[in-house]
């Protein structure tokens, strides 16, 4: 069995998403790490967030994929401003993921989890989406029909294994018995 690790995505809906994270997956296992999605591999019959509560407690790190959910033909960020300073922005051609593609990584972090979240090209970089929220590098990725071509890059092999060494310190470290004195 391998290292815990909470893995966190929208329902895909396309076939590219669903490789995607299938090689994601399978990725994280070739590296002795044991991915957990609820819902996937995991089932709870509590409210949501007492459910993914419990089972990041059970992890060691969390990654977030922010595939593409909500399309934006045509829009406005603060429609109807009024205040001096604050202007209404168009948004065209955009995207939005799920909100748990906020909350987990905001969960995570509260517990002291290390995170690493991907975005899907084409998603809005807001809140916990933007590039050093969260502290690690941040990718922006495209899926293609393979679900391939990024995680053979040479900056995801660098990013998830800096991550993945984050996640064994964490395994180790919860191990060990709170130290009153260094």
């Amino acid at each position: 069995m391998g290292v815990p690790v909470f893995l966190s995505y929208p329902k895909p809906h396309t076939n590219a998403q669903e490789v995607f994270v299938q090689r994601v997956s399978k990725g994280l296992r070739d590296r002795g790490l044991d991915p957990k999605t609820l819902g996937v591999t995991e089932y709870d019959m509590d409210a949501p967030l007492t459910a993914i509560r419990r089972l990041m407690l059970e992890s060691n790190g969390l990654i977030t994929i922010a595939f593409r959910r909500t399309y934006i033909d045509q829009g406005n960020s603060r429609q109807g401003a009024d205040i001096p300073g604050v202007a209404s922005t168009p948004i065209s051609r955009a995207w939005l993921t799920s909100p748990y593609s906020q909350i987990e990584p905001a969960m995570a972090f509260q517990l002291g989890l290390p995170i690493l979240i991907l975005r899907e090209s084409g998603v809005i970089a807001e809140g916990l989406l933007e590039k050093g929220v969260v502290g690690l590098y941040m990718p922006e990725f495209t899926v293609d029909a393979g679900g391939t071509d990024y995680l053979n890059t040479d900056e995801w092999r660098s990013i998830v294994a800096k991550w993945e060494q984050q996640v064994r310190n964490v395994r180790e470290a919860k191990g060990k018995p709170p130290t009153l004195f260094a």
